[in-house]
């Protein structure tokens, strides 16, 4: 996983977390890797990984099953989505606008290249 220097590592974790339970990677109810297997797959210290599950935990999107782990919480996606979306009106919305106001990208074109991003994600 490549981080940004924008962002705190645990947070990053964290959104790659929230993706793999959005996409249905990780279904609700169902496991997520232990604090260690994730720590080893990112490559990144097992406490960073247990600060961005707590963090999980918190917003409820992860639960703890006392003596069997972490599990996804059974309404996590659309908590997830929710915060993802106050986070992205927030902060980034407005900074995307200016950008297309400056460029002059009008809604078709971005339309466009809209619809071409979601077909190549998908896959």
């Amino acid at each position: 996983m490549n981080f940004k220097e924008k962002e705190a590592i645990y947070l990053q974790i964290a959104d790659y977390v929230s993706e793999h339970i959005t996409l249905g990677k990780w279904l609700p109810e169902e496991k997520v890797p232990s604090v260690r297997e994730l720590a080893v797959e990112l490559q990144v210290n097992p406490n960073t990984v247990m600060r961005a599950y707590e963090y999980l935990q918190n917003l409820e999107i992860i639960f703890n099953k006392r003596g069997l782990g972490l599990f996804v919480a059974p309404d996590a996606v659309p908590l997830i989505k929710a915060k993802r979306k106050e986070r992205f009106v927030k902060q980034e919305l407005p900074d995307f606008f200016a950008s297309l106001y400056l460029l002059d990208i009008d809604l078709d074109e971005l339309l466009q290249h809209y619809t071409e991003f979601k077909n190549n994600y998908k896959n």
